[in-house]
C-alpha cells in the first residue's frame, strides 16, 4: 500500500479537511477565502481544509492553487 491520506468531513460545521502527512503544522490562507493549505514549519503542504462546503453547489468549479515552498 501507498501513503495514506487523511479525508474528514464535518457535516454539522460544513468542513472538509484533506491530510496528505500527519505531522506538526499550521492552516495559512488562500486566494480562495473557504480554502486554507496546512503547512510545516518549512513551508511543505500537509494538506488543506475548505470552509462551507455545501455553499459551493452550484457555483463555477473550485479552483485553488496551493504552493509549496521554493527553495
Amino acid at each position: 500500500m501507498g501513503e495514506e491520506i487523511k479525508v474528514w468531513y464535518d457535516q454539522e460545521g460544513d468542513y472538509l479537511e484533506v491530510i496528505f502527512e500527519r505531522k506538526k503544522g499550521f492552516f495559512r490562507e488562500t486566494e480562495n477565502d473557504a480554502v486554507m493549505e496546512k503547512v510545516d514549519e518549512n513551508g511543505d503542504i500537509l494538506g488543506f481544509s475548505i470552509l462551507n462546503v455545501s455553499a459551493l453547489k452550484g457555483q463555477q468549479p473550485l479552483s485553488v492553487a496551493l504552493h509549496r515552498k521554493t527553495a
